[in-house]
């Protein structure tokens, strides 16, 4: 009854005193044990509820790099109110890669919500459960003609965005001359286009028709691939990169601010809703493949893509029949497995799959003289192709320039802007020794561009990597590209993401000059976890 009375003649005015009390509480309480922390590092000073938010803005690249000019090699930052160590040294980032085994990210209820945690390889924190489906995920890449039918594809595929390029040079042509036509096109369109749609058809063995959609938006003449097919197919393409958008902001933005703030709360539930649609796709498609692949017989040839590779693993089914590895069992995976692991397939092949290749694209056009060495190198190895118009793995393999030119793109355009970790038991790093449970952020942008690992870090230069006598010698160390990660979490498909890369290069430069529109224009990169081309204009014409 007292209590009571107490709250009946409570006013406004003590209401409000009381919030601010247990505000000024929790803001003294936030600042004390920021003080108080083990191995106090230099960093932006943190705010609470936000932490670090307030310095990303609209430029994650640019923070992590202002970082590590300011701060140094080793710096702190907080994020959702977990504290992050930045490191963005070589050295140390294998001094943490070699003493502990490390996940990519702790326990964050953003991804548990949102369908992450303890599934597929990406974001799965559960090491059994990341382990089994380490395993599946890898053995479904080495399927014998994998690589091969990959290949096959891509080159099939281009030849039909190579027939789109033709009518569109015919219909906008800026020269006219049936043998000699040149346009203008957006490549960042056609890329993610593009590689929406042969990563698709790698992971699931079905298409989403994005180079017919990015065609349909460009040209008064319609392709010939049915409408509700390329409709569809947009419309899971835009959810897949809604979804790499919604994966960010439950990262980031803690459950306080995703459930209670109104217009945050009404993006991830968009988000939610977006990620239901995803699933429920996926469940279509795999239980549509599981009954086919169970009416065929046994000895019966199989298609060669992922998701089947994922189906008949470990059955009667399957050639390769891998049921233990270093002794532990595995069984057949499960749907839901199954889904989680072609969608991190997806997010994991797409995006960067294009990203680099504008980079690749935007650096060559700036730099005329590697571009000439770069198609001398294609001329050659297609001479010798015993196909004259498509290149085999084989023939992939002789491209070393053209390798050498993904790495320093990538180096100059880091398409990750920094790479979680998260370690599991006490490790020493810069000089520091770090309990377990700590995060750390690996500054791939701050590597790839330190001044002491790697000399003129702002130069164009591909012969770092094919040169060998130009390396510096301290860009030898393994982690001073970080362009596929690094240690047991390194991305399982780099050898498949550097094919591709590697056989467009050669067919888009085998058939085509590209030069920029506007030579003096910066690239517009849409800069957040993942660096993303928002438009790439050039001009193309066929080479004579």
């Amino acid at each position: 009854m007292a209590i009571q009375k107490i709250i009946e003649n409570l006013g406004i005015t003590d209401y409000l005193i009381f919030f601010f009390l247990i505000l000024l509480i929790y803001i003294f309480n936030f600042y004390y044990k920021y003080l108080i922390r083990p191995n106090p590092l230099p960093g932006p000073l943190p705010l609470p509820f936000i932490g670090n938010l307030h310095n990303v803005a609209y430029d994650l690249r640019l923070f992590y790099d202002n970082c590590r000019s300011k701060y140094g090699d080793i710096c702190e930052i907080m994020f959702d109110g977990r504290r992050c160590i930045v490191i963005s040294r070589p050295e140390y980032i294998e001094k943490l890669m070699s003493q502990t085994i490390s996940m990519r990210l702790p326990y964050l209820q953003g991804l548990d919500e949102i369908g992450l945690h303890g599934h597929g390889i990406g974001c799965n924190e559960v090491y059994k459960s990341w382990k089994y489906n380490r395993q599946f995920f890898t053995q479904a890449l080495l399927t014998p003609k994998f690589m091969d039918t990959a290949v096959k594809s891509t080159n099939k595929l281009f030849e039909e965005m190579n027939e789109y390029w033709k009518s569109l040079g015919m219909q906008n042509s800026l020269i006219c001359d049936n043998d000699n036509i040149a346009f203008e096109t957006d490549f960042s369109e056609w890329f993610h286009a593009f590689s929406n749609d042969i990563v698709s058809l790698i992971v699931t063995g079905e298409r989403t028709y994005s180079i017919a959609s990015c065609y349909n938006k460009q040209s008064c003449v319609k392709s010939e691939q049915p409408d509700a097919l390329v409709e569809d197919g947009d419309k899971f393409v835009k959810a897949i990169i809604k979804h790499v958008e919604g994966i960010t902001l439950f990262m980031f933005v803690g459950p306080f601010l995703r459930h209670y703030v109104p217009i945050i709360k009404d993006m991830a539930n968009s988000y939610l809703k977006n990620r239901d649609y995803i699933y429920d796709k996926f469940d279509y498609i795999i239980k549509k493949r599981r009954k086919a692949i169970e009416e065929m017989p046994v000895g019966a040839e199989m298609k060669t893509d992922m998701l089947t590779s994922l189906i008949i693993a470990n059955t009667e089914k399957d050639t390769a029949n891998v049921k233990t590895v270093n002794g532990e069992m595995f069984e057949p995976m499960v749907d839901e497995e199954i889904r989680s692991n072609l969608i991190d397939a997806l997010l994991g092949g797409t995006d960067t799959t294009a990203n680099v290749f504008c980079y690749i694209t935007y650096c060559l056009c700036k730099h005329p003289n590697v571009k000439q060495r770069m198609i001398s190198e294609i001329d050659s190895v297609f001479s010798k192709s015993p196909n004259k118009n498509y290149l085999s793995s084989d023939d992939l393999s002789k491209l070393n320039y053209c390798e050498a030119i993904i790495k320093e793109s990538n180096r100059i355009f880091p398409i990750a802007t920094f790479i979680t970790r998260y370690t599991n038991e006490e490790c020493e790093v810069a000089g520091y020794k770090w309990a377990a449970g700590t995060l750390f952020h690996l500054n791939a942008s701050g590597v790839h561009g330190h001044p002491d690992v790697w000399p003129n870090p702002k130069v164009f230069d591909p012969d770092r990597f094919y040169n060998n006598d130009k390396v510096n010698k301290k860009s030898e160390n393994k982690y001073s590209l970080i362009m596929f990660g690094g240690g047991p979490r390194i991305c399982p498909g780099r050898k498949l993401g550097t094919c591709e890369l590697l056989l467009l290069m050669a067919l888009v430069y085998r058939y085509y000059n590209v030069e920029l529109v506007n030579i003096n224009e910066q690239l517009k990169v849409i800069a957040s976890a993942t660096n993303y081309v928002q438009n790439l204009k050039v001009r193309i014409s066929p080479r004579i």
